[in-house]
């Protein structure tokens, strides 16, 4: 503990040091600098390095900058070079207005470690202005009577240029009469008379028009041109005369307009309009007649305007008394504006360096200029900030003021430090102006970041849309600034398998999650995902979640049946007798869906059948019943159209067709059911006939096939295959052929009696005498989910 504070002592000596080195060079004479005014953006004045006697790298590493009282940019310092360079085109009459020479004080601020250096740009002067006239014609009334020699004030140019580019001569045009005499007011201006050469001869010339010519001193010379007219009037012999030629008055920049300033008064001892004075104006610039206005009968100036003390601070007047008879007389009228307290004090801040390490002990915070536009003591001023504040303020030269950590500043004691620094005058009334500045601590990076919830449940409904947001995790960091900025990103899964990079993304700035690709519940239920959150300090630090995907089932299966089959091969038969009772199971639909819940929950409709009524379909398990008893009125062909629905939203649906044949006893022989379009056309008469005419056609086709297979089979007595019929035990014997004519054998026998499907014809093949009682089975049919169909395929013989 002892050594640190030994290090924080050396460090304030080597700090008060510095101070005082930069205050003692700060005293010496000021760099002087030199250039022409219009100079373009970007011109080389000096080299600051070889000025200072610094290498060119420590312009830069010493924080070198240029300060200005009226905070002009007018200067540019390249850091890397030293160089010195013009900011901006100058322009000397703006700057300075007549003011010579034409010097921007300003001072070169170095801060680490503190030193100034006062320096002066000089502005030369350039000649481009030319000498201009206020009035393009000039009126003189001349007295005939006039004697040679006499002299009459002219009104003189303006050239806003200074030195030798300011106004220097006046000529005139060519005559016999007069010539003009330059005068100098003492004051560095010249002014023209004009003097009379001959006597005039109002008979002889009544009027005369002359050019004058105002010269500058350039190079080359600028010139400005007015017209003087000359009125040849009778005998005036008295001029007016001003009871004081000077006159000197001071007034207070803040008098009212409209307030009386002096009253000047002249005398003419000639009578009539000989000895009518008018006052006027002579010499007078733009900003003389802005301001003040003269009574041209009483000599009374009053103000027309507000006087600005820190702007103009004396005025000269000339005023002219001219008598009727065109004699004219002036005085000079000088008017002092003395300074009242009426501008606050300001603060120019040079520097100011936020947030501050919080580690960091004696830290310069800001550098500062004050200054006040006032004079005397409404110009003396005191600096202060707030009692309880860990920083204090130094004062240097030229009002130059550092803001300066007292102690190592604690971020977690205080983050955020409002200082107001507080500038008063010492006039009367005080004035003052408070600066509020902030100052952040700049934090370490000790906090990782914090998951709102350690394990996050997200649901989303399967056949998204690609890059669907499906939700957000939230971490938060109790640092500041880049520590506390938290990215997020995907952990690596648990399981190798799980192809994570094409199920989520993650947003990185905000945490957002997105599926990737259209999920399917029926192949994936539900994943997890580890989401990591890291802060971007030096070094990082990170924590983790566990992100729970569940998929939400949606209805996007139809159901799919599977008895009977549907696809496309020839239809099986159910067959019924027809001493069934009323609730006879005649078949099963058996049907499932991918879906689950109540999506994959399936009911069963009745839609079509070819005798309604006589049939029945149960709604939950899909049992074909018959719904009466049969009569023989009933058709010997049914066909049924069941409509199998799930309870989505919306509901998905498929149908399939069942084949129903009503036997007696079974003893009638199982065969393919014909075209159900035929049975069901029996409602229409054009139907109808267009099945008899085709039955008729198939009939007279399907008598010649037989005929011709008959004669085939003949042929080969004792074949058993190659699709023709097979005959177990050789022919039927003859006691088992009934000639009763009912149609039926005499013995009871089961035989197989299916259609070949897929081979090309239409043959029945009639297989050998199976085991009685034991169900036959058609392709494509799963006997035991039905249990009435083991007995739908005997014959009665």
């Amino acid at each position: 503990m002892e050594a640190i504070m030994a290090r924080a002592v050396q460090k304030r000596q080597v700090f008060f040091l510095c101070v005082f080195l930069g205050v003692s060079w700060a005293g010496t004479e000021p760099l002087q600098y030199f250039v022409a005014e219009e100079m373009e953006r970007g011109t080389f004045l000096a080299n600051l390095a070889i000025d200072l006697g610094l290498e060119p790298g420590e312009v830069s590493a010493r924080g070198c900058r240029i300060v200005s009282d009226e905070n002009i940019r007018f200067l540019l310092l390249n850091p890397l070079t030293g160089d010195l360079l013009l900011n901006e085109k100058l322009d000397r009459e703006k700057l300075c207005g007549p003011t010579e020479p034409c010097v921007l004080p300003f001072q070169l601020l170095l801060e680490k470690p503190f030193q100034i250096f006062r320096a002066e740009l000089w502005v030369r002067d350039i000649n481009d202005h030319s000498p201009v006239f206020l009035d393009k014609e000039i009126s003189l009334n001349i007295l005939e009577s006039t004697t040679p020699g006499v002299t009459f004030l002219l009104e003189r140019a303006e050239d806003s240029d200074v030195g030798i580019n300011n106004l220097r001569n006046y000529t005139i045009s060519s005559n016999i009469y007069f010539h003009i005499d330059v005068r100098d007011s003492g004051e560095g201006n010249v002014y023209p008379e004009l003097v009379l050469d001959r006597v005039l001869d109002r008979e002889e010339v009544s009027e005369l028009s002359l050019t004058l010519t105002a010269l500058d001193g350039g190079s080359p010379p600028r010139s400005g041109t007015t017209l003087i007219h000359i009125l040849v009037l009778d005998v005036n012999d008295n001029v007016p005369e001003f009871v004081q030629s000077l006159y000197r008055v001071q007034v207070p920049e803040n008098s009212p307009v409209g307030s009386l300033v002096v009253a000047v008064l002249a005398r003419d001892l000639d009578t009539g309009s000989n000895g009518e004075i008018v006052y006027a104006f002579l010499y007078a610039t733009d900003r003389i007649l802005k301001t003040f206005r003269i009574n041209s009968t009483s000599g009374k100036l009053y103000l027309k305007a507000e006087l600005n003390y820190e702007a103009i601070q004396t005025y000269t007047l000339t005023i002219q008394a001219k008598d009727g008879g065109g004699l004219s007389g002036k005085c000079t009228v000088v008017v002092h504006v003395t300074d009242i307290n009426d501008n606050p004090p300001e603060l120019l801040m040079s520097s100011l360096t936020s947030p501050i390490a919080e580690n960091s002990p004696d830290t310069v915070v800001a550098v500062f200029k004050i200054r006040d536009r006032d004079s005397g003591n409404n110009a003396k001023m005191v600096c202060s900030i707030q009692d309880d504040l860990p920083f204090i303020l130094k004062p240097s030269v030229e009002n130059f003021y550092t803001l300066v950590t007292e102690s190592p500043l604690d971020r977690e004691s205080q983050a955020e430090y409002n200082i107001t620094i507080t500038v008063s005058d010492l006039g009367t009334p005080r004035l003052q102006t408070q600066h509020a500045i902030t100052v952040t601590v700049s934090d370490v990076n000790d906090n990782a970041p914090a998951f709102s919830q350690t394990t996050y449940t997200l649901r989303v409904r399967e056949n998204n849309s690609p890059a669907l947001h499906i939700g957000t995790v939230s971490a938060t960091d109790r640092d500041a600034g880049a520590n506390a900025q938290v990215t997020y990103s995907l952990l690596p899964p648990r399981d190798p398998q799980l192809p994570l990079a094409s199920l989520v993304s993650i947003n990185a700035d905000n945490g957002q999650l997105f599926a990737l690709r259209s999920l399917d519940y029926e192949a994936l239920q539900a994943f997890e995902v580890r989401v990591g959150a890291a802060d971007r300090g030096s070094p990082a630090l990170s924590s983790q979640a566990l992100v729970r995907v569940l998929v939400l089932d949606d209805n996007d299966n139809a159901p799919f049946v599977l008895y009977p089959l549907q696809n496309g091969s020839a239809p099986c038969t159910e067959l019924v007798p027809r001493a069934a009772e009323a609730g006879y199971l005649v078949t099963k639909v058996v049907a499932v869906d991918g879906d689950s819940g109540q999506n994959a929950w399936l009911s069963f409709q009745l839609l079509k059948a070819t005798e309604p009524g006589l049939f029945g379909v149960w709604a939950h398990n899909g049992e074909v019943r018959t719904a009466r008893l049969l009569s023989e009125r009933d058709a010997v062909r049914h066909r049924l159209l069941v409509l199998v629905k799930d309870n989505g939203e919306p509901p998905l649906s498929a149908s399939v067709t069942l084949h129903v044949l009503l036997v007696d006893g079974f003893s009638q022989p199982y065969l393919p059911l014909p075209d159900v379009a035929a049975a069901e056309a029996r409602a229409d008469p054009l139907t109808v006939y267009l099945v008899i005419a085709l039955a008729s056609v198939s009939s007279l086709f399907l008598c010649s096939a037989l005929a011709f297979v008959a004669v085939r089979l003949c042929r080969r007595s004792g074949a058993a295959s190659g699709g023709g019929c097979a005959v177990p035990e050789g022919h039927f014997p003859g006691h088992l052929v009934d000639v009763s004519g009912a149609g039926t054998l005499s013995q009871s026998y089961q035989y197989e009696v299916c259609l070949t499907g897929g081979t090309g014809t239409s043959e029945f093949k009639f297989f050998k005498p199976i085991i009685p009682n034991l169900p036959p089975q058609c392709p494509g049919k799963e006997t035991e989910e039905n249990p009435n169909f083991r007995n739908s395929f005997g014959f009665n013989i």
